[in-house]
């Protein structure tokens, strides 16, 4: 299958929690990868061309904010899904053009990042969420 996720969070324990919560998908054929803070996400994103990135909004170097823009306006990335994870009840307005394709709040049901992450990437789970 070959997909790849990108999780991008400065806090480790949410790169852990995602990891364990998407790692069922790892036996579909799907990547997990991972980056600290936002320039180190601005440049796996270029370098892996993930299908689905999981994007903290704040975090040093970047925002989450930065990072969705310039994955959204970047043509090369342009079939990447981008999820918004935010502590924060409102999302910053974004240019139609840079705007993430959804965002969730944390913390967040791990149930729902799995069934959005499958859906994503078009894996179908052989067991109930």
């Amino acid at each position: 299958m070959n997909k790849r996720i990108l999780i991008v969070d400065d806090e480790n324990y949410i790169r852990l929690l995602l990891h364990r919560t998407l790692e069922d998908l790892e036996f579909e054929g799907v990547s997990i990868h991972f980056a600290e803070d936002g320039i180190q996400g601005r440049d796996m994103a270029r370098a892996l061309r993930p299908d689905l990135v999981f994007l903290d909004m704040m975090m040093p170097g970047l925002s989450g904010a930065e990072v969705c823009t310039l994955i959204r306006r970047d043509p090369e990335l342009a079939a990447t899904h981008v999820i918004i994870l935010t502590a924060k009840g409102q999302l910053p307005d974004f240019p139609p053009d840079a705007a993430p394709h959804e965002y969730m709040t944390k913390p967040f049901d791990p149930d729902q990042i799995v069934s959005r992450a499958a859906a994503v990437l078009g894996v179908d789970l052989d067991f109930d969420l």
